[in-house]
């Protein structure tokens, strides 16, 4: 639904059809899966409990829901159907909050939760709740509700949902730092203790504990691959970024990694296999194989409708590659880059094979970590090519995987301190790295 779009009230989804991008149906909405988080914030909305044709209820992520519009859902075509097993911190609209009893903090009466709405928001791929339908006075029998006087309110001018009144633990403590940036979420984790860190991994959604583990020391991420079901535990591998899933998985024994290869995605189990084939320390073993690869036909708008896809990082957005079909990697012959500022500066039907920057020589897979170094540091580069001798590009660098790999094995251990123009120190309170560990010692501190 694009941004400004009426809101939807929950009661208009269930049951309806959910489609692919080709027009197929693949099932029915039986529920909506929601965060809720401190204070008076709306929830987020997380996703959608989909049954198949075949009766199996799988989750849908919101971030594969295209449009909700005339009494349907389209996807992306891109399912996940492991069984939907809900987690502590979710919440199912249809199964818990509606007929809730709630509190108006206007007037301090108790009021039936009889819908919600959700919209998404402006600019984002996020969606909540905004709107709470209820109505006045008790609740009827199990087969009638009373007739009292009906209103909408917002989600903060009623009492009953937050989760500081559902208890504490894992659910409260991930409300907590909900805003973090995965770095300093995988700062709080780090600083927990086993028990809770476990908890709190285990009811994060698949694509944010993907992130997580990617910032976290190497001996973490092992201990909490270790403790999640080996289907989900596969499901995470295959949202990481495949160059920080490879090296994760070469670190595993040999029986565990196998087992987790055979419950992956046949094309992701191949990238994986394909990279832990280099050494760790070369090119070939810091690419991911996932860059933006378009054909010298494709126009300029093409590129920029490609990079701003919100769930790249803005070192993978920085460029796009240019090459001879096949697009997937190992690509076709490998033509030459397009930086995204020469994107900004061209026409929109512009070919990107009349704008290449075919100039550098790209990395070989086999390049050694200081070479890589210095190729970034020479020519001011915060992506490169990786190159095999045929010609076929294999991959892409970005500066931050060198970097990582550039610093000491316990760098994460240390709690940076970032002066201000004042003198100060901004880093040891609010949300920052600094701040959030302290969070997370005083959490174990109080016994969790």
């Amino acid at each position: 639904m694009a941004a400004g779009a009426p809101r939807i009230f929950v009661s208009h989804l269930s049951g309806i059809a959910v489609f692919d991008p080709a027009g197929d149906q693949v099932g029915r909405v039986r529920d909506l899966v929601v965060m809720l988080r401190v204070g008076r914030k709306p929830p987020r909305v997380l996703g959608l409990v989909v049954e198949l044709t075949t009766r199996r209820r799988i989750f849908l992520p919101m971030t594969r829901v295209t449009g909700i519009e005339s009494g349907q859902v389209i996807t992306t075509g891109v399912l996940n159907v492991r069984r939907f097993e809900q987690r502590p911190t979710e919440r199912l609209v249809f199964g818990e909050l509606l007929d809730r009893r709630v509190t108006l903090n206007e007037t301090g009466e108790e009021v039936t939760v009889l819908d919600l709405s959700v919209q998404q928001l402006p600019a984002r791929r996020d969606w909540e709740i905004d709107k709470v339908f209820v109505r006045k006075g008790k609740k009827g029998g199990a087969f009638r509700r009373s007739k009292g006087e009906t209103l909408t309110v917002e989600w903060s001018g009623v009492t009953g949902f937050s989760v500081e009144e559902q208890g504490q633990g894992a659910e409260n403590l991930l409300a907590t730092f909900e805003q973090l940036r995965p770095a300093d979420l995988a700062n709080v984790l780090h600083h927990l203790s086993a028990k809770r860190r476990a908890e709190v991994a285990a009811a994060l959604d698949d694509d944010r504990l993907a992130d997580v583990l990617e910032e976290l020391p190497e001996d973490d991420q092992i201990e909490i691959l270790g403790k999640l079901k080996e289907e989900r535990a596969a499901d995470v591998l295959e949202a990481m970024d495949p160059d920080d899933a490879a090296d994760l998985l070469g670190e595993l024994p040999e029986a565990d990694k196998e087992r987790l290869l055979s419950l992956m995605e046949p094309d992701d189990a191949a990238d994986m296999r394909r990279l832990m084939a280099y050494e760790e320390h070369t090119a070939g073993g810091l690419m991911t194989t996932e860059p933006i690869v378009l054909r010298p036909d494709a126009t300029v708008a093409d590129a920029l409708a490609r990079i701003r896809n919100p769930d790249l990082s803005p070192a993978h957005a920085a460029q796009v590659y240019v090459c001879r079909p096949p697009e997937e990697t190992p690509t076709g012959k490998y033509l030459g880059t397009v930086h995204f500022q020469r994107l900004l500066r061209d026409p929109p039907y512009t070919l990107v094979g009349s704008i290449l920057d075919d100039d550098l020589q790209p990395l070989e897979p086999d390049a050694a970590l200081p070479v890589v170094a210095g190729f970034f540091a020479t020519y001011d580069m915060v992506a490169a090519p990786v190159v095999d001798e045929s010609g076929s590009l294999l991959g892409a660098i970005t500066v931050d995987d060198v970097v990582d790999h550039m610093l000491p094995d316990d760098w994460r251990e240390t709690e940076y301190h970032l002066d201000d123009e004042t003198g100060g120190t901004g880093a040891t309170g609010g949300t920052g790295a600094t701040g959030a560990a302290g969070a997370a010692k005083e959490v174990r501190a109080d016994g969790a």
